[in-house]
């Protein structure tokens, strides 16, 4: 399984896309009581549910893991993993998997400047406070040197098709290796 990872805005999801698109890998949809953005569709993007329906499944140990970001919590539903996908996680997420199923796993941090991500985020219509808090908060998180971490691949405005390649010959070599 290909896990990526790294601070808000910094390339995740639209590499995720790309590599699904382009190679053929599928995504771990992932569970979230974060409000859907603009253009997102449940059960495509997150499967959105409301705190309480978040609640009831963690108390029925349905998640491998779950995490609290931003003021949302997020999950990998058990029924959902397979080694063919592609996740999105945070540091903790990262960790509960890498204790798991560490050999099983690829694990990319996608870095950008503070710059740029934030540049994205007022471009996609964040709201102006959460990207302070986002930008904040993700100085804090983020340590590299703390994570579980295969690879590091800068994303400085790289074209995302070649930034998507880039990843997924990682990906393919450490497969391999």
């Amino acid at each position: 399984m290909l896990v990526l990872i790294g601070p808000s805005a910094s390339g995740k999801t639209e590499v995720a896309k790309i590599l699904i698109s382009k190679y053929g890998m599928k995504r771990l949809i992932t569970y979230t009581t974060r409000i859907k953005r603009k253009g997102e569709i449940d059960g495509r993007d997150y499967h959105f549910v409301s705190t309480a329906e978040f609640s009831k499944l963690d108390s029925l140990n349905e998640f491998v893991e779950t995490t609290f970001y931003n003021g949302n919590y997020y999950g990998s539903r058990r029924k959902d993993i397979s080694l063919d996908k592609v996740v999105i996680l945070d540091p903790n997420g990262l960790l509960n998997y890498a204790y798991r199923m560490r050999s099983k796993i690829t694990t990319i941090f996608l870095e950008a400047p503070k710059e740029i991500r934030k540049e994205r985020m007022v471009k996609r219509g964040d709201d102006p406070e959460l990207i302070k808090l986002r930008l904040e908060k993700d100085d804090a998180i983020f340590k590299t040197e703390k994570l579980p971490l295969d690879f590091i691949v800068q994303n400085n405005g790289i074209d995302l098709d070649a930034l998507a390649d880039k990843v997924y010959n990682l990906y393919q070599n450490h497969q391999e290796n």
